[in-house]
């Protein structure tokens, strides 16, 4: 009898309240689809008003009304803010940091926060401690005592004097270490151990693969981040060995500056985000996904 009455009666609960039964998907209605589409144009807003103001001329973005599409002048623009920012050489040196800093961030993360989530030593709860106090320190309290540290080494409008300082970031150590707590049991490396495995081949053949989601995720947040840096940069930089956004200051100087070189020179520097974004954004979908639906 108890048989019979449990299925009868989830199946009536399910009923009432209309949820799917086994073999069938889930589809959003219309007020899903209208609250994406609000979010998906305010998002979406920023970049396309810059395409268009990078279109068009600086006396016709100076009238009002401002233009809402497209001129012909978009090409023209790129060009100008090519040369005069000399964007060449500034986005061979961005792609040489990002890289670099995104690299090493996610190795050095890895390593760290999988030490801080499954290796037992002494203090490690007071460094990982001075490691999360070290992200209350506002940057700005840095600069000077790094750029004499920089300046000592020989290193001034140096590209390593953007590297050294964020090899490895206390966010991405906290982040890794939140992950691999719940991310990786501790029985796979108790066997991995047992097998006769040593640290090295843990670390690449158990830790790594549990660890990719939130690798790819820390990946492209570091990549962003060292891409858009701005304030180290413009102080341990100059004009004639910048990354991006150092030169794209140099657009904004000038006694009246064009507001639609400087709207180019930036529609530029985002384009690359775009780009790696459209190539590895599928992969770094999955690698969250992969990752909630393991936790």
């Amino acid at each position: 009898m108890t048989q019979l009455t449990i299925p009868r009666a989830v199946r009536k609960e399910q009923r009432r309240r209309g949820r799917t039964g086994a073999g069938r998907q889930l589809h959003a209605g219309p007020v899903t689809y209208v609250v994406l589409a609000v979010f998906a144009l305010v998002s979406l807003a920023p970049l396309v008003w810059t395409a268009v103001a990078a279109s068009r001329t600086d006396r016709r973005l100076a009238e009002t009304p401002p233009p809402l599409w497209f001129g012909g002048n978009l090409f023209k623009n790129l060009q100008a803010a090519w040369d005069q920012a000399g964007l060449g050489t500034a986005m061979f040196n961005s792609v040489i940091v990002a890289g670099t800093i995104t690299v090493s961030t996610v190795l050095f993360s890895t390593l760290a926060g999988f030490a801080f989530a499954k290796l037992r030593f002494r203090f490690s709860g007071l460094l990982l401690l001075l490691t999360i106090g070290t992200m209350m320190i506002p940057p700005q309290l840095a600069v000077v005592p790094l750029y004499l540290w920089m300046a000592d080494l020989g290193w001034s409008n140096q590209l390593q004097t953007v590297v050294l300082p964020s090899l490895v970031t206390a966010f991405g150590t906290f982040f890794m270490r939140q992950y691999l707590l719940q991310a990786l049991p501790s029985e796979l490396i108790e066997a991995a151990r047992v097998d006769g495995a040593s640290s090295l081949r843990v670390v690449w053949h158990v830790v790594f693969p549990a660890a990719r989601p939130a690798m790819a995720v820390l990946g492209l947040l570091t990549f962003v981040f060292a891409w858009n840096d701005f304030l180290w940069p413009i102080i341990a930089l100059n004009q004639q060995n910048p990354t991006v956004q150092v030169a794209l200051n140099s657009l904004g100087t000038g006694y009246v500056p064009d507001q639609a070189v400087i709207m180019a020179g930036a529609l530029l520097g985002t384009l690359p985000l775009l780009l790696a974004f459209l190539l590895f954004g599928k992969q770094i979908v999955g690698g969250i996904m992969q990752g909630a639906i393991k936790g």
